[in-house]
């Protein structure tokens, strides 16, 4: 029985960042437990990574630009650690992804970037990081649906300069949020090896 959802409703993805509960409410009406725990992510040594100039841009650049909207961090911020990482990983990148597996799952996701059967979410933000953590969360569910078969979904959600990861175990229905976060500029030399861990081969 549902104690959040109301039957009669569609929901949308972004239904979900306004609702006020907590994630661990909001996955259990799917069926799926939350944790929050330090998260083993995967994590591959890239060859001649130098991410210098892209850390140097952000901190020329970025003090020039107005950073208060989701669309100037997904401009500004976003889009050029994804344009730079094609540099180094071979990997597609859907915007505005549709995803329609009911009415209760659906929506658009800002980022779905595929390698083969490996798959990333990305959930993008102005403001309010937990908020956005538990629209992820529902994201990956809905994936969940629709993806090749693994053992794990990967999904982050992200500020722009705060990028925080979620790992789905889809075997024992767990969304585990990692306690952790990577700060950029300064932290963008690991956040390229988790992408890596997750998307190459």
């Amino acid at each position: 029985m549902s104690y959040i959802l109301q039957a009669d409703k569609s929901y949308t993805f972004s239904d979900y960042f306004n609702l006020n509960y907590s994630t661990k409410e909001i996955v259990a009406e799917f069926g799926y437990t939350f944790k929050l725990e330090k998260l083993i992510l995967p994590k591959k040594q890239i060859a001649n990574l130098d991410v210098s100039k892209l850390r140097q841009a952000f901190y020329n650049k970025l003090p020039h630009i107005s950073l208060n909207s989701e669309m100037a961090k997904r401009e500004f911020f976003i889009s050029p650690i994804l344009l730079e990482m094609l540099e180094y990983i071979e990997f597609n990148i859907e915007v505005e992804y549709a995803v329609n597996v009911n009415d209760k799952l659906r929506g658009s996701i800002d980022y779905l970037l595929t390698a083969k059967k490996k798959l990333l979410v990305i959930e993008a933000k102005n403001a309010d990081l937990d908020k956005g953590f538990s629209q992820l969360a529902i994201e990956l569910i809905a994936m969940d649906h629709l993806a090749p078969p693994s053992d794990f979904l990967y999904g982050a959600v992200t500020l722009g300069d705060v990028w925080r990861f979620c790992c789905l175990d889809r075997v024992n229905k767990i969304v585990s949020k990692d306690i952790d976060v990577f700060a950029v500029p300064s932290h963008l030399e690991e956040l390229f090896l988790v992408f890596a861990g997750i998307l190459a081969e």
